[in-house]
């Protein structure tokens, strides 16, 4: 414990690093806990789109999602999303639906607000387009 003391006090920023570190980890880890949106893989999103018809709702800015997209996906801002603006994802509400974003971490808050406007089965794709295309799993450009 003493060496513990010692360090802190020699490297009071790093320690102080390190608690905000921890503290975010255990932040995130518990708020995904009591999160009623589930992250799902890549195999699972891939499952839930083939098995069970689920709807695809890319939340990426307009020209992000024209270089590439997974085929189908709705294009859908958050902006339209706090807005109650579903537009055509609005028939969808009993379907699946799985919120993807660029990297997996900006789309929570989406996913979320659909969770709360009704649409029962809403879930995150994990690591977002990254992770997709990282995989080599198709993407489609245009539209």
């Amino acid at each position: 414990m003493q060496e513990i003391m010692q360090f802190v006090g020699r490297h009071p920023i790093l320690s102080l690093a390190w608690v905000g570190l921890l503290a975010a980890v255990l932040f995130m880890t518990f708020k995904g806990l009591a999160s009623k949106v589930k992250v799902v893989t890549r195999g699972e999103a891939t499952r839930l789109i083939n098995k069970e018809d689920a709807v695809v709702v890319d939340v990426r800015q307009r020209d992000d999602f024209r270089k590439g997209h997974i085929a189908n996906s709705l294009n859908v801002l958050p902006t339209e999303i706090k807005s109650g603006n579903f537009g055509e994802l609005e028939k969808h509400k009993a379907k699946p639906i799985i919120v993807v974003c660029a990297n997996g971490v900006s789309s929570q808050e989406s996913a979320a607000l659909l969770h709360k406007a009704g649409f029962e089965q809403v879930s995150l794709l994990k690591e977002g387009i990254a992770g997709w295309s990282g995989e080599n799993l198709p993407l489609v450009r245009g539209k």
